[in-house]
């Protein structure tokens, strides 16, 4: 009698670990969030799983490589190992887990292509407008000599009467420097540089300063004393 009592309690003992063994080896359905417009889909994986194996079942099924994949679960990102060591997570039915693919890149061809169109639109251009010989000129400058751009830019978005202007600014420095008034002449020169580029109003144009302006004009907005007067007066400050 009391051999089949202990045999029954083997039996209920070996079926307790059997059941537990079953339920652990079952897996649960958890739900894939994929960024982009594609819709969420349900993997049945095992509840304890290392983030590694995880990662490789989802890129099955996604048809996506393994290294493109970049998964979160709840709010963390999940990383293969960790002070190298596997990570194991457990999870439950149910759970929600982000992937996110890597777009793939364009092919080698595509992407030079790109990349030598980008490059052509950086690179220094003459107008259309421009004489046979400086486009002559420009290209041995580029082509054979291999030139940067940023001096063929000097080069060339400078006119020839510029050009003998600062030849002759160089022949004349000595001279200065000689008669000791090199200050005075770099100074000249600043000034010469701001009149020249000021250029010309046409007519109707009003200048930002009103004492250039008929009869004193003032540009709308301008800050002067009168208008302080009346903004005091008025209480806005």
């Amino acid at each position: 009698m009391g051999g089949e009592i202990e045999r029954e309690a083997e039996l209920n003992r070996l079926g307790v670990e059997e059941s537990s063994c079953l339920t652990s080896s079952n897996g649960v359905e958890i739900i894939l969030k994929v960024i982009g417009p594609f819709p969420s889909s349900r993997l049945i994986v095992p509840s304890s799983i290392k983030v590694r194996d995880l990662r490789n079942l989802i890129a099955q099924s996604q048809n996506s490589p393994v290294e493109n994949l970049k998964l979160i679960w709840r709010g963390n990102v999940l990383q293969d190992e960790k002070n190298g060591d596997d990570v194991l997570i457990l999870l439950n039915s149910g759970d929600s887990l982000i992937v996110a693919a890597k777009p793939k890149p364009p092919p080698k061809h595509i992407k030079e292509d790109l990349e030598d169109d980008e490059d052509d639109e950086l690179r220094f251009r003459l107008p259309q407008t421009t004489s046979r010989w400086k486009r002559k000129l420009f290209s041995l400058l580029r082509n054979k000599l291999k030139f940067p751009d940023v001096l063929l830019m000097a080069l060339f978005s400078i006119s020839l009467k510029m050009w003998g202007v600062i030849l002759l600014w160089f022949i004349l420095a000595p001279v200065a420097n000689r008669w000791e008034v090199g200050p005075l002449y770099i100074l000249g020169t600043g000034f010469a540089i701001i009149f020249y580029n000021l250029g010309k109003r046409q007519p109707g144009d009003v200048s930002a300063y009103s004492i250039f302006n008929d009869n004193f004009r003032e540009l709308p907005g301008t800050l002067n004393a009168d208008r302080l007067d009346r903004d005091i007066r008025a209480g806005q400050f």
